[in-house]
């Protein structure tokens, strides 16, 4: 199922949720699309290229893609990295601490200058005259990890931060109430985050973005300043990682 989650005269987001089989890691794929280019966040595996081929066009072309971007290394990220690279002439974004690792989805002959290796400290992505944030959010759970802020929509994308887990017959696409959704993060995010302090940096710097909703890869969104303003207080205060060594 896609959910286009902002439209303007001029742009648009839409969610993938729904591509994954039975069994597989739940994963979501987010389109921010300007104009006519567009942004492809966390395309994911093998398995989902194929349905992402049926899904896209109804949005945006693929040969339109201008970026696609992967908030870390892992292979639910951008294991199907290959497939685009042969439809598309899009730049893969990939925090500098990944680069290298880049080639393991593709060859080092598709990647010859498409690869946008982004410095520790964040940059800015035009997007048919629209400048994206690739913001840091190292060892949240990757010590190469970047999140994708769209200031037109004010949608920050998270990648890993704010996933949930549901159980097959407690699926849904918008935390409703954060309270009861909180056991659905809680195991994942002890676990996969590194350290409060890690958590309360990001924080404290996510706070100075107006933000109208937070869009995780896996799981449920959090939308409206409310529910976002909570889930940034509860990660501020998280105990994770090598806090419960």
């Amino acid at each position: 199922m896609a959910i286009e989650f902002f439209k303007n005269d001029t742009h648009r987001c839409v969610r993938f949720d729904d591509l994954y089989e039975e069994g597989d890691v739940q994963a979501n794929q987010s389109l921010i699309i300007n104009g006519d280019q567009g942004m492809l966040l966390e395309p994911g595996g093998n398995k989902l290229f194929s349905r992402m081929m049926i899904e896209m066009p109804k949005y945006l072309p693929p040969q339109k893609l201008q970026y696609i971007f992967l908030s870390h290394q892992d292979p639910d990220v951008g294991a199907g990295l290959n497939g685009y690279l042969l439809v598309t002439d899009a730049k893969v974004c990939v925090s500098a601490v990944w680069e290298r690792f880049v080639p393991s989805f593709t060859s080092k002959r598709m990647m010859a200058e498409r690869l946008i290796a982004i410095p520790d400290e964040g940059m800015r992505l035009t997007l048919n005259k629209v400048d994206l944030l690739l913001v840091p959010a190292h060892f949240l759970h990757s010590p190469g990890n970047f999140q994708v802020y769209d200031p037109i929509s004010k949608t920050l994308f998270t990648g890993d931060l704010g996933a949930s887990l549901f159980p097959p017959d407690k699926i849904y696409a918008t935390v409703t109430d954060f309270d009861a959704h909180v056991k659905y993060m809680l195991d994942f995010h002890r676990r996969y985050m590194a350290s409060n302090k890690a958590c309360a940096k990001w924080a404290m710097m996510i706070r100075a973005l107006d933000i109208d909703r937070i869009v995780p890869q896996h799981g449920a969104m959090f939308e409206g300043k409310t529910m976002a303003n909570r889930f940034i207080e509860w990660v501020m205060n998280l105990q994770c990682g090598v806090d419960l060594f």
